[in-house]
């Protein structure tokens, strides 16, 4: 009989990094990784874009936190769109197990540890976005696009602790 191998940790990862153009300009940011092209080729890497599953289209007005919502440089509060978003990609994460995430860093969505400060003067401060302040309370590590080496470690400690 053949002994079951545990299931590696898969990986909510922004759509945009995976180069999908779901970016508020219509762009992506991929990112060139060889580590991360292997996660997908292995069927780990998951993407998702909050801001599309919450119903904003693609191009959209630049969007920026401002305390608990989220407000286009146009004026309009697109947080009940954000935080479907954020909903969304819990419940994604939940339904597929998902423990880690390598989100868009500077997003109002996906940034997880800085985001632009609101006034759209391209200065960026501490803080998170919305679908990373929500995958956080609910235990879910959020990693940034810097932190490559730190999600493989925490993904390599996850894999360790389960064939344990």
């Amino acid at each position: 009989m053949k002994e079951a191998r545990p299931t590696q940790a898969r990986v909510l990862v922004s759509a945009c990094l995976l180069g999908q153009p779901v970016r508020y300009d219509g762009q992506s940011k991929g990112i060139v990784s060889d580590w991360l092209v292997a996660l997908g080729a292995e069927g780990r890497a998951l993407a998702f874009c909050p801001e599309v599953a919450g119903g904003l289209p693609t191009p959209r007005p630049p969007a920026e936190r401002q305390g608990e919502r989220v407000i286009t440089v146009t004026g309009l509060d697109v947080t009940p769109e954000f935080d479907h978003g954020a909903e969304l990609a819990l419940a994604l994460c939940r339904r597929e197990g998902i423990r880690f995430a390598l989100l868009k860093e500077g997003s109002p969505s996906c940034g997880s540890g800085r985001i632009y400060n609101g006034r759209f003067e391209g200065v960026s401060m501490v803080g998170e976005g919305k679908t990373t302040a929500l995958l956080r309370r609910h235990d879910i590590q959020v990693f940034s696009e810097d932190q490559l080496p730190e999600l493989a470690s925490a993904l390599a400690l996850a894999a360790t602790a389960a064939g344990s």
